[in-house]
């Protein structure tokens, strides 16, 4: 009696592991402080990322590699929502967001990134506040590290951290990005 080969399995018995790339879906978004690039994975946003960026290629280069993805330039759902809270934001109708978040990064830069979920539209905190509500004081100069290496922004609001005395420190989008969003949220102006 003939042995049954499973699919998948080569004629020395060994099983043939097929890898596929996992899809984030994009689309380019234009806001009034620059352009985005919305990405989701599954059901959930992954990428709201600035296209002239400080860093070009860093938030992408670890969801591709960590997620095992390629982009694809395709709406979904999620990124189209994503647009449509932001096109709100951005006329002053939405102060916070509802869209499913996937954060990826070290387990030190998801908490940061989670810890600033805490911090509320028209709100800011310094850096130094930032790593004490983390309950690591010292850590002043990661957390601004991990700050910056967010993918979300906005969703997750990287740019409401300032300087100490209010002053507008690095941001990927830019510095005027940063002072255009403060101000959305603030009403009141920032100095560069």
């Amino acid at each position: 009696m003939a042995a049954r080969r499973k699919a998948g399995q080569a004629e020395t018995g060994l099983s043939i592991m097929i890898f596929t790339k996992n899809k984030i879906h994009i689309q380019h978004y234009a806001s009034p402080c620059g352009e985005l690039l919305l990405g989701s994975l599954g059901d959930r946003l992954c990428l709201c990322n600035w296209t002239a960026e400080k860093h070009p290629g860093r938030v992408d280069k670890r969801l591709k590699t960590c997620l095992h993805a390629e982009y694809q330039e395709e709406p979904t759902d999620i990124t189209q929502e994503a647009a449509r809270q932001l096109d709100q934001y951005f006329i002053g109708e939405r102060k916070a967001f509802d869209i499913p978040l996937i954060l990826v990064g070290t387990d030190f830069q998801k908490r940061v990134w989670r810890q600033l979920l805490s911090v509320l539209y028209g709100e800011t905190c310094t850096y130094g506040e930032l790593a004490a509500r983390l309950g690591m004081g010292k850590a002043v100069r990661a957390v601004a590290n991990a700050n910056g290496a967010n993918a979300i922004s906005i969703f997750v609001p990287c740019h409401r951290v300032i300087g100490n005395n209010n002053t507008l420190t690095g941001y990927g989008g830019g510095i005027k990005a940063k002072k255009i969003l403060l101000e959305l949220e603030h009403s009141q102006p920032f100095q560069l």
